[in-house]
């Protein structure tokens, strides 16, 4: 088994991305083609509205990132990965739980659409449950509308 350096272990167990650019107020997960056309529309959404935090499509910042991850997890074929969904604290706990499963879905999705095996990478929502910011603001709701990759295997300290 390959040793990871440590900067490089903690970088991908860190990785978060917060999932933007997304203009649709769905309750389903969009089909890639369908969230294609959705992130790229210009149609503007008002912070703090509902249809600003019931999103679960990537914008170009996220794939940005993604593609890193997924170059990276090229390099270690043995790593597998959690995707974590998270949400902010407005809605229902049922509800949050649904689109924490649509954003870590969305990740996964676009990971495996760049190469990486769809049996490496594992979905959990945690929905409004593990907040990283606890204040009722929309600075602090927008830290915990994200998905996070967390190495699940592969990594020998």
């Amino acid at each position: 088994m390959m040793k990871l350096s440590t900067g490089l272990a903690l970088a991908a167990i860190s990785t978060a991305l917060l999932l933007g650019g997304c203009t649709t107020s769905k309750p389903h997960a969009a089909a890639p083609a369908e969230t294609e056309a959705m992130s790229s529309t210009s149609e503007t959404i008002v912070p703090g509205s509902r249809r600003d935090f019931d999103k679960s499509d990537l914008d170009e910042g996220d794939r940005a990132t993604l593609q890193k991850q997924a170059a990276w997890l090229a390099k270690y074929p043995q790593v597998t990965l959690t995707i974590e969904g998270h949400c902010d604290e407005r809605g229902t706990r049922e509800y949050n739980i649904a689109l924490g499963a649509r954003r870590a879905q969305a990740v996964k999705e676009y990971l495996v659409s760049l190469g990486v095996n769809s049996s490496r990478l594992d979905t959990i929502s945690y929905g409004k449950e593990r907040p990283v910011c606890v204040e009722s603001n929309e600075s602090c709701w927008a830290q915990n509308r994200r998905g996070v990759s967390v190495i699940s295997a592969g990594v020998s300290s």
